[in-house]
């Protein structure tokens, strides 16, 4: 009697949403990438820093898994530290609501169409991160008359999920064909859920990430919540859970924000880095017109912002926008804007760069972009 055939084999599970055609180069990067962030934190938590630092390292199940329940240490508000706390009526962390809704069609591009068109849903969205420079690109970008986005923060991935794709398309300018829609809520790149929210909406999305040092962002961070809560404890104070043992308190949002390399790896499960342009924020002040030409080539735009558009104000010490057609003064962003840091005692500067280098170093190696941030103090 002839034996049996084999049975065939099963098929291979499908590659997770976002994973390159070739696979395996692209998962071995992630999995060194995830390895080395283990070890960089295992590391500071043998030296006491486990305390600020309480999520899985290791490599997330594939979309349509379920959600890992939070360690039993953790506490309720654990994954809430994930998120920057609001700032009300700071203009990097609008509210949303009836307002959002209001200000869709707020100031338009240059071929604003206000009055008809379709409300789509977006389809780029400017994802982070806060204190980056992330409205002065907007602002930029709504210069392009082929593109409309909302004037406000929605905060439709992190605080208003619940309302509905209708709700947020409603939210989002009139548009036509040729026309792209787009919205800034910084809040997304740190929000743990946001990725497979925005991935679930449109899986082709295009995400813009606006980076800066992330050591002059969490001060920059803390002087806009110093200007409206003028009583809080000083950025030494809070930027420590030990001072003396250099011991960095990573679970404040100020300096969590700034671990990019930690929350870049819960977008790469769902989108493909292509689909990802990172923003130097200081090229962004030096060389608007160059940061803009790239962010224009990224989304599929005819390089219609150029340095034509932009003004220095020495005054600020940003650049301000203006129409090339126009005589008028150019338009500059708020007051809320390029205000003056405190002075902080640079010995807490130097342990914070310290603290950072490793995680910067390893988002260099994620992006394949340097960012410079290791330079010597003296050229800071």
């Amino acid at each position: 009697m002839a034996p049996r055939p084999a049975p065939p084999a099963p098929p291979a599970p499908p590659a997770p949403p976002g994973a390159s055609a070739k696979g395996p180069p692209a998962r071995k990067l992630l999995v060194v990438c995830t390895l080395s962030l283990s070890v960089t934190y295992l590391c500071y938590s043998l030296l006491g820093g486990a305390g600020a630092l309480h999520f899985p390292l290791a490599l997330q199940e594939p979309p349509g898994s379920p959600p890992a329940p939070p360690p039993a240490h953790a506490g309720p508000g654990a994954d809430a530290r994930l998120r920057t706390p609001p700032a009300p009526g700071a203009p990097d962390d609008e509210p949303a609501g009836p307002r959002a809704a209001d200000a869709s069609g707020d100031r338009a591009g240059a071929a604003g169409t206000p009055d008809y068109g379709e409300k789509r849903l977006p389809q780029a969205l400017i994802i982070g991160v806060k204190k980056g420079g992330t409205r002065a690109l907007l602002e930029a970008i709504r210069a392009h008359p082929d593109v409309r986005a909302v004037g406000v923060e929605p905060h439709f991935f992190d605080r208003n999920y619940d309302k509905g794709l209708d709700w947020y398309r409603n939210v989002m300018p009139r548009t036509v064909d040729g026309q792209i829609t787009m919205e800034k809520t910084p809040s997304y790149f740190v929000t743990s859920e946001a990725p497979q929210r925005i991935h679930s909406m449109g899986k082709d999305t295009k995400l813009i990430v606006v980076v800066r040092d992330p050591v002059t962002r969490a001060i920059s961070d803390y002087t806009q919540t110093l200007s409206k809560k003028p009583d809080i404890p000083t950025f030494e104070v809070l930027a420590f859970k030990n001072r003396t043992l250099g011991l960095v308190d990573a679970s404040w949002s100020a300096i969590r924000i700034g671990i990019y390399a930690l929350h870049l790896q819960s977008w790469l499960r769902y989108f493909r880095l292509a689909q990802m342009h990172l923003v130097s924020g200081e090229r962004l002040v030096v060389d608007p017109a160059g940061e803009m030409a790239k962010v224009q080539d990224f989304l599929g735009l005819a390089r219609v912002v150029t340095e034509e558009h932009f003004y220095f104000n020495k005054t600020k010490g940003f650049p301000c926008l203006k129409k090339p057609e126009d005589s008028g003064a150019p338009r500059c962003l708020g007051k809320s804007k390029g205000r003056t840091h405190p002075p902080i005692d640079p010995d807490v500067i130097l342990r914070l760069r310290k603290f950072y280098k490793p995680f910067n170093l390893m988002f260099y190696q994620m992006t394949g972009q340097d960012f410079r941030w290791e330079q010597d103090e003296g050229d800071k």
